[in-house]
């Protein structure tokens, strides 16, 4: 298994370089690759023992894969075959499939990284490819959000290096388990970089309009996907370094009341989807034991809402109430958002469950009360005006892309059927019931426009620098 490991990991990079040379064929190579990853990652969620590899004989360079490895490929492969099936016919190039099939890769790599300076490569290449996607457009909006969005990255992955340069000087290792002899500054300084590369809390605020002013199945892979790469590692230190999990769990009750926060009020579909991207990875890093499962299932959802949302008349709510939506457009829209409110039947169910009763005592209401925020977020799409459309019809590459993330939610079950227990269906049920009814009682007649100072480019840098100081207090605590 340890060379079929290496040599799927190297296939997906020159697989990647190769489709710009062969763009007749791009298209089916990218999704070869997405296939690929697709059959590594359920075999990894059913091994019985993890997969260590050690790269070098000193140093702690070396490739962890275990079941939580497993979820977040699938999840990846899933979201990444999905795009493709939605740009198959739209006549995108073979560099945007290029760039694309190198992010798999380097996500993927993430997902196997058990050492800090194989994540600080992977993490890089997926900054550069990211980057690319964002501006494929070539509009000067768009290579201005992409130049933003660079900046940032490199910043914080700048922040990220010297601390791991620190913890190499303390330890003369990079493996993860060196963060637990590691000198305060240095975890401060890496934690900075992945809490925003990830879109962690306020230090995550480039992610909004990042995502929403992308293409359509860029934001999807992009908020499906790639942030991701950020918290994933955040997780693996948790599970490898105890003393971290105070804070990792902090950080995620948070983030889910801050993205939430916003997605409350936001009017705009796009950056309210963004803003419960930011309070979704909340809730996986509020429970790291369970974090593979629950990613998964925000994956598939985020994805499906992104695609969905790009074809809906207009971007702001008050504008949807009036035009009624194609009913086969509602229903794909409904689905996903009764997953990502718990609904029973689908897989955001049994991953919302999973995470709650891995809660420790002091996370429990402001979970509670974050779930309760997703109900009310995602009412403002499930009662919008539908009518029937005799004449409308479904683009291929989108019924593809979204029955296939639908069907995902629901064959996922089958990981924690556990969940459907006479004690667990009244309280998701609850939850979303109050939720709703919070909606048309309070939230649906309520227009405030919070500021976006704090997300602008000038405030961005700053607020990394205050986060930085926190962590350096939280940390020595």
């Amino acid at each position: 298994m340890n060379t079929i490991t290496v040599i799927w990991v190297i296939l997906t990079f020159f697989i990647g370089f190769i489709i710009y040379l062969l763009p007749k064929v791009d298209r089916y190579l990218a999704l070869l690759m997405a296939f690929g990853s697709l059959v590594y990652g359920f075999v990894q969620i059913l091994a019985a023992e993890p997969l260590t590899l050690r790269l070098l004989d000193s140093f702690g360079v070396e490739l962890l894969v275990d079941q939580m490895s497993g979820y977040f490929i699938l999840m990846n492969s899933v979201v990444t075959i999905a795009a493709i099936a939605y740009c198959f016919n739209t006549g995108k190039k073979a560099f945007f499939y290029t760039q694309l099939t190198i992010m798999h890769g380097a996500v993927n790599a993430v997902f196997l990284c058990a050492d800090l300076i194989s994540l600080y490569v992977a993490l890089e290449v997926i900054g550069v490819a990211a980057f690319l996607l964002i501006t494929c457009q070539r509009t000067d909006r768009s290579i201005w959000v992409g130049l933003r969005y660079l900046f940032v990255s490199n910043t914080a992955m700048l922040f990220y290096l010297i601390g791991v340069g620190l913890v190499y000087q303390a330890n003369h290792s990079f493996a993860y388990t060196a963060l637990d002899n590691a000198p305060v500054e240095a975890i401060a300084l890496i934690f900075l970089g992945l809490l925003t590369k990830g879109g962690i809390f306020v230090s995550g605020l480039w992610l909004p309009l990042t995502h929403a002013e992308s293409d359509t199945p860029v934001s999807a892979i992009l908020s499906g996907v790639v942030v991701k790469a950020g918290v994933f590692p955040l997780v693996r230190f948790v599970m490898l370094v105890e003393s971290l999990d105070p804070l990792v769990r902090l950080f995620g009750v948070g983030t889910a009341l801050l993205g939430v926060g916003y997605a409350v009020f936001e009017k705009d579909t796009k950056r309210m989807l963004a803003f419960h991207t930011i309070s979704q990875l909340g809730f996986v890093l509020a429970a790291p034991a369970v974090a593979g499962f629950y990613a998964l299932t925000h994956g598939f959802v985020k994805a499906a809402l992104f695609l969905l949302a790009g074809q809906l008349p207009s971007r702001n709510f008050k504008e949807l109430k009036t035009i009624p939506m194609p009913m086969p457009i509602w229903i794909a829209l409904v689905i996903a958002c009764a997953s990502i409110s718990g609904l029973p039947l689908l897989a955001g169910f049994g991953a919302k469950i999973l995470v709650m009763k891995n809660l420790l005592p002091w996370q429990a209401i402001a979970m509670n009360v974050a779930a309760v925020g997703t109900a009310i977020s995602f009412a403002k799409f499930i009662f919008l005006p539908r009518e029937w459309r005799p004449d409308f019809k479904f683009k291929t590459g989108l019924w593809m892309a979204i029955a296939l993330l639908l069907s995902g939610l629901i064959l996922a079950n089958i990981f924690y059927l556990d969940a459907y227990s006479p004690s667990n269906l009244p309280k998701a049920i609850i939850t979303v019931v109050v939720g709703w009814s919070a909606y048309f009682l309070i939230f649906k007649k309520i227009a405030i426009k919070l500021p976006r100072v704090i997300e602008e480019f000038e405030q961005l840098v700053g607020v990394m620098s205050l986060v930085l100081t926190g962590l350096f207090w939280m940390v020595l605590v």
